[in-house]
């Protein structure tokens, strides 16, 4: 039996040819790019350290731990027979637990509150600040702060977590002590 071949022209032999080629690349550049897209995947150890370069972590203080502080500030100036306002602010200075005892002036809930701001910003006792005034009035005009006694942070390993501001009693050594008591309830600084 013998088979017939048809001649083909070469006019069809270049066309065939040409969508040969055009297959054969289109295969080669789908596997190329297939294979550039691919992200490689990074070790799980790798990610972590790349995490803890971009990632700045800080400790914040639990709004039962701020109430806990508020409420021993507020008990130590009762027994002292002493009307204040306590505020506990955050890391950031936001303000997370503010205890207005009764009787206390209505000027007491702000200045206890910038009291707090004040000491967590600087991570130090407000009568300490007190005393840089002297060298550096100007800090007095940052907006939040207040530079009297009464305020005092609380750290964690030496970063601060949070700040403590008492306002309405007769000085502000006396805020100062109701605020180093809430202070104490939480077991640091």
């Amino acid at each position: 039996m013998e088979t017939r071949r048809e001649k083909t022209s070469p006019r069809t032999r270049l066309l065939i040819g040409a969508l040969a080629a055009a297959a054969l690349s289109a295969g080669t550049f789908g596997a190329v790019s297939a294979t550039a897209s691919t992200p490689r995947q990074a070790p799980a150890a790798e990610t972590a350290e790349a995490a803890d370069r971009n990632v700045h972590r800080t400790r914040h203080l639990t709004v039962d731990a701020a109430t806990r502080a508020a409420q021993a500030a507020l008990k130590a100036a009762r027994q002292d027979g002493r009307q204040v306002t306590v505020a506990v602010v955050d890391r950031n200075g936001t303000t997370v637990a503010v205890l207005r005892g009764d009787g206390a002036g209505p000027q007491s809930y702000e200045s206890a509150q910038r009291k707090a701001y004040t000491a967590v910003s600087w991570n130090a006792p407000t009568s300490d600040l007190v005393k840089r005034l002297e060298t550096t009035p100007t800090l007095k005009d940052i907006p939040g702060t207040l530079f009297l006694g009464g305020g005092v942070p609380v750290a964690v390993d030496g970063a601060p977590v949070a700040g403590i501001g008492v306002a309405g009693a007769p000085s502000g050594a006396l805020d100062e002590a109701y605020a180093r008591a809430g202070a104490a309830a939480l077991g640091v600084r």
